[in-house]
């Protein structure tokens, strides 16, 4: 059905901003292509977060009766409000029922931390601290140390107007743990590509975020190898 010679992703975007999705299709290899479909979250509530389960699930069968080679489900607090193991348990369950290999925000980012040898971070948020809570439990159980995950005082519909605020809440987070391997920056909502090499720059560590992880996970699953300059380390060396 597709022509893109080196697989199809089906993209299941959290929200309906505008931003992610171009960045990430802008970034992408020549040769894969990518089926969007948005699942609408918009109060950023975790009661809502909850709710969009079935909505995720429904999504994903539509995609792989589309003839996907991938189904990567975005947006990392619809799945880590399930908990690590209970992630993985939803993630096995779609893969039996369809066939098709799925990977989460969540779990792309957990194991491009591994390929970069980080065991602690530093995590930032745009969310409020009951659902810091929840994201410093999801990558607790998935094995890491969380030194700390703060969270920027922002409506959720406001996050993808913030930009010089990121690189100074992020520093501003990280300098209170400074022995931190990593700086973590949860979600897709805010726009990092111009401030990501500046803090790998100025703070000496990889910056991890979403955008970057799916583009690394995507290139895993593909057997594609190209690396991307200027958006950080993980996209540049490739572990």
């Amino acid at each position: 059905m597709f022509e893109s010679w080196r697989g199809v992703v089906g993209d299941i975007k959290p929200t309906h901003r505008p931003g992610s999705l171009e960045e990430f299709i802008k970034l992408l290899p020549e040769g894969i292509g990518v089926v969007p479909l948005t699942v609408g979250i918009s109060s950023g509530t975790e009661k809502e977060f909850h709710d969009v389960l079935e909505d995720y699930k429904q999504k994903a069968a539509q995609l792989a009766g589309l003839g996907v080679n991938l189904i990567h489900i975005g947006g990392a607090p619809p799945m880590m409000v399930h908990g690590f193991a209970g992630e993985d348990r939803i993630v096995k369950d779609i893969e039996a029922k369809h066939g098709v290999p799925v990977s989460t925000s969540g779990k792309s980012q957990a194991e491009a931390m591994r390929a970069l040898g980080v065991k602690n971070f530093a995590g930032v948020t745009y969310f409020k601290d009951n659902m810091n809570q929840i994201f410093t439990r999801y990558f607790t159980e998935a094995g890491f140390e969380v030194k700390g995950m703060e969270g920027i005082d922002v409506p959720f519909k406001d996050v993808g107007r913030l930009s010089r605020e990121n690189y100074a809440h992020t520093k501003k987070a990280f300098l209170k743990h400074p022995d931190a391997q990593a700086i973590y920056m949860l979600g897709s909502g805010w726009r990092l590509l111009k401030i990501v090499r500046l803090l790998e720059q100025d703070l000496q560590v990889p910056v991890i975020y979403a955008l970057s992880c799916k583009l690394w996970d995507v290139q895993k699953k593909f057997r594609v190898r190209e690396a991307i300059k200027g958006y950080g380390r993980l996209l540049e060396e490739l572990p």
